[in-house]
């Protein structure tokens, strides 16, 4: 009887036994299991209509949802497809109402599924979207390449312009390459830049009002001027390309005649210090340029709103915001704290409709995995057991100063040393002070990767090349300090992601023939590493290593004179010191 309780008796329940781990269940149940299978074709293609064949959006729509991907022949199908049907459209496209029209997405895609659920249906109803599907947030390629399909599936029904972001210059400055390299690859990357040229640079709702970007131009004089424009380019630093992606309304836009403004009287057009290129329009400017054209209003992107949307000061003859400005990726960066908005026009009615942030996947940094993202770990706890294990001096051996007699006998057993000997003792000196450096690496690897983020805290914002940098220990690190301390606000986030709005500045690389390399260098969203040094390398670990192992200054005391105690053989006494304890916020 007792023998065969004692055998029906589970194991766990035994006193000091474990249950077997489960590393397979899933511990939060309520977040879907991420879609590891790729659509086959009889999944991916649709016919329409015509019987011409399509992607399949509704399918696109829950598997981009759950993280999927794609075959890369079925992405390069979307991106050729409508590359072919981009160009067919013009400069100016024509849209009527009623419209659903939207700002700046960049690449958070759970966002832009609130959005849809916010702008209204299909059957009465058109998207107009203002450019910026990609760079910043981590799904920028799930979100171009779903509304391309929704593009190719009801052509007249969704009509998306361009953004300063859809350019190969700040897809390579920003996270849009790294990500598509990460997803799919280079091909599939350069069919999206090839997409970015042929989308229209802007629209006119019913004829009332004009959409873009940016904003307005000196070289805008009639629209005409946008009709005959060849859009398929990399746009440039000026221009009317660039301005109608770049340009912004003036800080106090409509408050230029006050006492206390500070723009010039009579000014238009003021060069855009903030963005780098490009201009500042004026009030005058808006309401000179739709009193030429016969136009309402200008509706544009371009700029983080905390609410979603500012409509700025009146037009004095039909009493109509002469600007609104639409921004619909809600809590922007993760750090914003701002609303999402859209604007439904219809029935000669403007509707706006604010959403907030959804809950989206994490993803780590330049899209690392987490091995890559421990290394720092790692390497900063396998360095300090390295100088523990060495550490077996007391700490008053270390300390004490040598007698004037030991200092006299190791001078002359220095000098009677045959060369291979003194050499040897060398080695191992530098040896050990290199095992010190590393760690002075890695821990600084590790507050990085605990303190990651694409912001970074700047004091100072006016030098075009010198902004945000800094200098010091915390060289490596992207903010300094925890995010959550310095960005309680929309504003405080505004100010440390200003220098993020401008176009970036890069010094090309040039073989010994005097010929560029590359024109840019690796991508990062760290801002050190895309800024670079002063020699114009980036500050990744693999330099960081190299740099430290080469240099000889500012070495630590204690190493130092750990690394000569050893190398010269001397008998030491004492327990190893303990390891430091580490632990990740």
């Amino acid at each position: 009887m007792d023998v065969q309780s004692t055998q029906n008796v589970d194991d766990d329940n035994v006193p000091g036994s474990f249950p077997e781990p489960q590393v397979l269940a899933r511990y939060v149940l309520n977040v879907d299991e991420p879609a590891t299978n790729k659509p086959t074709d009889a999944e991916f293609y649709i016919n329409d209509s015509t019987g011409k064949l399509r992607p399949n959006h509704a399918m696109l729509k829950d598997h981009f949802f759950k993280e999927g991907r794609l075959k890369e022949e079925h992405a390069l199908f979307i991106l050729q497809e409508i590359l072919e049907m981009l160009k067919q459209e013009a400069n100016l496209v024509d849209v009527k109402s009623p419209v659903t029209i939207c700002g700046d997405i960049h690449g958070q895609y759970y966002d832009l599924m609130k959005l849809f659920d916010v702008g209204g249906s299909l059957n009465d109803n058109c998207y107009l979207f203002l450019g910026d599907y990609v760079d910043r947030g981590c799904f920028g390629i799930e979100c171009l390449l779903y509304l391309y399909a929704l593009k190719l599936s009801y052509p007249t029904k969704f009509v998306l312009l361009r953004g300063n972001h859809e350019c190969r210059h700040l897809t390579e400055y920003f996270t849009f390459k790294r990500e598509c390299l990460h997803k799919y690859s280079e091909q599939v990357y350069e069919a999206c830049i090839e997409s970015f040229c042929a989308l229209p640079v802007a629209a006119l709702v019913d004829h009332k009002f004009f959409c873009v970007h940016g904003g307005i131009s000196p070289e805008l004089n009639t629209l005409n001027d946008i009709t005959t424009l060849d859009r398929f380019q990399e746009p440039g630093s000026h221009g009317l390309l660039c301005d109608l992606l770049w340009a912004d309304p003036v800080s106090g836009f409509g408050e230029e005649d006050k006492p206390n403004s500070l723009v010039p009287k009579g000014s238009t057009f003021l060069h855009n210090a903030t963005r780098g290129c490009s201009y500042f329009f004026t009030y005058a400017a808006a309401c000179h340029f739709l009193e030429r054209t016969h136009l309402l209003g200008i509706i544009r992107g371009h700029e983080a709103q905390d609410n979603g949307y500012t409509m700025f000061r009146k037009t004095p003859t039909k009493k109509f915001p002469s600007v609104i400005t639409i921004f619909s990726a809600p809590n922007y960066l993760d750090v914003y704290h701002n609303r999402g908005a859209v604007i439904k026009y219809a029935n000669k009615n403007i509707t706006i409709r604010q959403y907030n942030a959804s809950p989206h996947p994490y993803w780590l940094p330049n899209f690392m995995d987490a091995f890559t993202w421990s290394l720092p770990f790692v390497g900063a706890k396998i360095t300090e057991m390295l100088l523990a294990i060495l550490s077996i001096c007391s700490e008053e051996e270390l300390t004490e100063e040598d007698s004037s007699e030991e200092e006299e006998s190791r001078a002359l057993a220095d000098a009677s040393m045959i060369p291979v000997e003194y050499q040897r003792r060398q080695q191992i000196k530098n040896k050990i002070m290199a095992v010190g450096r590393m760690q002075r690496v890695f821990q600084l690897l590790r507050e990085e990767s605990e303190a990651a983020s694409e912001l970074v805290a700047t004091e100072d914002i006016s030098g075009p090349t010198t902004a945000g940098l800094r200098v010091g220990p915390d060289a490596l690190s992207v903010q300094g300090t925890q995010i959550g301390r310095n960005i309680r606000s929309f504003d405080d986030a505004r100010r440390s992601d200003l220098m993020n709005e401008r176009l970036p500045v890069f010094e090309a690389e040039t073989s010994p023939d005097g010929s560029p390399t590359t024109m840019f260098p690796p991508p990062s969203m760290r801002l050190p590493s895309r800024r670079g040094s002063s020699m114009g390398e980036g500050l990744n670990m693999e330099m960081l290593i190299k740099k430290t192992l080469d240099e000889d200054e500012d070495d630590s005391p204690i190493v130092e004179r750990l690394a000569e105690r050893i190398a010269r053989g001397r008998r030491v006494t004492g327990r190893p010191q303990p390891l430091k304890r580490h632990e990740t916020t």
